[in-house]
């Protein structure tokens, strides 16, 4: 059987995010998609060979065909159609950041218990193998105990005006883009829940924040500052540094390490240096997806953690002196 995916939206994430590990995918295929701008998704269809195109997002969602909805939308859309495509019996796997804020992802979240579907926050970089092995790396103690982490993510500016980053109501800001990244990198390496503890930003447009910096306290007592970046100053920048009592682990571009990375390890006086496979983050990601689908089996960004994360990214904003997005 075939998992039939539809699309929400012409985004530019689509084809890296969807359409190309679908390709890459038995048993997937990208069936349609729907847009606001009728035209714009047909060109996007013809382009990206998307059999079908539907006159809108609620045509995609009740098409008896498909069996999966994709949603590259604007932030301020994820809860809504979300929870329509759920309730319209559609697994769903939702761009990040998954929610305006963690109030709407408990919304999701109930949705998705209700209609016992599939419900994925598309953090796509936990499902490729460079960072199982990290994550492994802190786990065996191989590093002893982590004292302190460092996660930065930043890209190059400016981002124009116009862009859905640059206004509050959508859902912008860059912790919400990008800062995210070194929020669940934290998180899901140190496998703990933070308290945030300061944070400063600067701001561009009225509560949009171009710069986000944040100091987290885990319960074992870990600390770790949390980065993101995209102002005019900035350059591509991906990487996680960790401080143990006995050691060090460095992971460049735990993003996209089909693009290159590297995984450090520090220890007893020795050092390694690791790569692994070169396969899409993206491909990893809808295979986990299609086996939670098909077989029931766990992912790791599933809604629980989804609530966690924008619980974090709302605590970061607070004590930034911004509104909490959706607020």
């Amino acid at each position: 059987m075939t998992l039939n995916f539809g699309i929400l939206g012409a985004a530019k994430i689509a084809p890296q995010g969807l359409i190309e590990p679908a390709r890459e995918t038995p048993g997937v295929a990208v069936r349609s998609i729907g847009a606001r701008d009728v035209a714009r998704a047909r060109h996007f269809a013809e382009v990206h060979q998307v059999p079908v195109v539907h006159r809108d997002y609620g045509s995609v969602i009740s098409d008896p065909e498909t069996q999966a909805v994709y949603i590259p939308l604007p932030i301020s859309e994820h809860a809504t159609w979300t929870q329509k495509a759920l309730d319209a019996g559609k697994h769903v796997l939702c761009e990040k950041s998954f929610a305006m804020n963690a109030s709407e992802a408990r919304s999701m979240r109930a949705a998705a218990a209700r209609s016992g579907l599939v419900l994925m926050d598309a953090f796509h970089y936990r499902y490729h193998p460079l960072f199982a092995a990290a994550v492994e790396v802190i786990k065996s103690g191989e590093i002893g105990k982590v004292q302190r982490l460092e996660a930065e993510f930043r890209v190059k500016g400016p981002v124009p005006e116009d862009d859905i980053r640059m206004t509050y109501a959508l859902g912008g800001g860059v912790l919400m883009d990008i800062g995210c990244y070194p929020v669940s990198w934290a998180r899901h390496l140190l496998q703990e829940e933070p308290k945030v503890t300061s944070a400063r930003a600067v701001v561009g447009p009225d509560q949009v924040d171009l710069e986000m910096r944040a100091s987290l306290l885990f319960p074992s007592g870990a600390e770790a500052e949390i980065i993101g970046g995209m102002q005019s100053s900035d350059r591509f920048k991906a990487l996680i540094n960790v401080e143990g009592s006995t050691g060090t682990l460095t992971i460049a571009n735990p993003l996209v390490p089909q693009f290159g990375h590297e995984m450090r390890v520090a220890a007893g006086g020795e050092e390694r240096i690791e790569t692994f496979t070169q396969k899409a983050s993206y491909t990893f990601q809808l295979e986990a997806f299609c086996r939670a689908v098909t077989h029931g089996d766990p992912i790791w960004t599933d809604p629980d953690d989804a609530v966690s994360q924008m619980k974090v990214i709302d605590a970061c904003y607070q004590k930034a002196g911004l509104k909490v997005r959706g607020s």
